[in-house]
């Protein structure tokens, strides 16, 4: 049986062997990201960090998993909607725990079933590698809410290229499952039935790898694709944060939430 490093209301973290698997859980709210999961996420990834699981085990690899039917709804938004402060605040703190997901000196996998919308699709595209399936729905509406989606932008970048990035961006809207890996959202696309199973035998290969070889390797390809550009990253959050405080955006909001 794996052993539970950390399990709270809103994030548990999961040790297998190699394997850390941190789990989104609020599925009743669709896993959608509050200040209080986001604060979970920062413990446990500090914990993935430190490199050390259950039994003393050496950390290879870490899979990110949503409970329930969604993998993450992206913001809750509505929980915050009468402060726009506070909604900045949580942008900027979704920006730096993409920052500290994407250095992680191990191989990361989202493991996407479900919804991976927005906030959720930026955490999805910001692993090394995503596993989902041709049900699952996927992307980014922001523009749609008079939102702009300038924290998730630079991860999509680096994963399918500026000019399919700029696309999908200025379109806002989603895809399903199948679109979304022809597009590069996902690395792999598998059944439904086998997602889980899938996620971990590939883990589980990836944790065969020389540790040191792929801890340099991560360091290098972050380099060259400039995810250590603190200024870069900070900068969206700060964008997003501004123009989420406009009337044009509060009011799509309070419009969404009327619903």
């Amino acid at each position: 049986m794996p052993d539970i490093a950390l399990d709270t209301d809103l994030v548990t973290l999961v040790t297998d062997g190699p394997v850390a698997t941190l789990t989104l859980n609020r599925p009743d709210a669709r896993n959608a990201l509050s200040l209080e999961m986001i604060a979970a996420m920062e413990v446990a990834i500090e914990k993935v960090e430190a490199g050390i699981g259950a039994d003393n085990d050496p950390i290879r690899v870490m899979i990110l998993a949503g409970a329930g039917k969604s993998f993450c709804a992206g913001m809750d938004l509505k929980a915050v909607q009468d402060d726009p402060i506070l909604m900045g605040d949580m942008l900027r703190r979704l920006a730096a725990i993409s920052r500290r997901i994407r250095r992680l000196e191990v191989p990361t996998i989202s493991r996407v079933q479900g919804a991976a919308i927005g906030g959720g699709c930026g955490l999805m595209v910001v692993c090394d590698f995503s596993f989902s399936h041709a049900e699952a729905k996927l992307g980014y509406p922001e523009v749609d809410l008079g939102i702009c989606p300038a924290v998730v932008a630079p991860f999509l970048v680096k994963r399918i290229g500026a000019g399919p990035a700029r696309a999908m961006l200025l379109a806002g809207g989603t895809m399903g499952g199948e679109e979304g890996f022809t597009r590069g959202l996902a690395t792999h696309l598998v059944p439904v039935d086998e997602l889980e199973s899938a996620t971990n035998e590939f883990a589980e290969r990836l944790a065969r790898g020389g540790p040191d070889a792929i801890a340099a390797t991560k360091r290098w390809l972050n380099e060259l694709d400039g995810s250590y550009d603190d200024e870069q990253l900070s900068k969206g959050a700060e964008i997003s944060a501004e123009l989420i405080q406009t009337e044009d955006a509060q009011e799509r909001l309070r419009t969404l939430f009327k619903r």
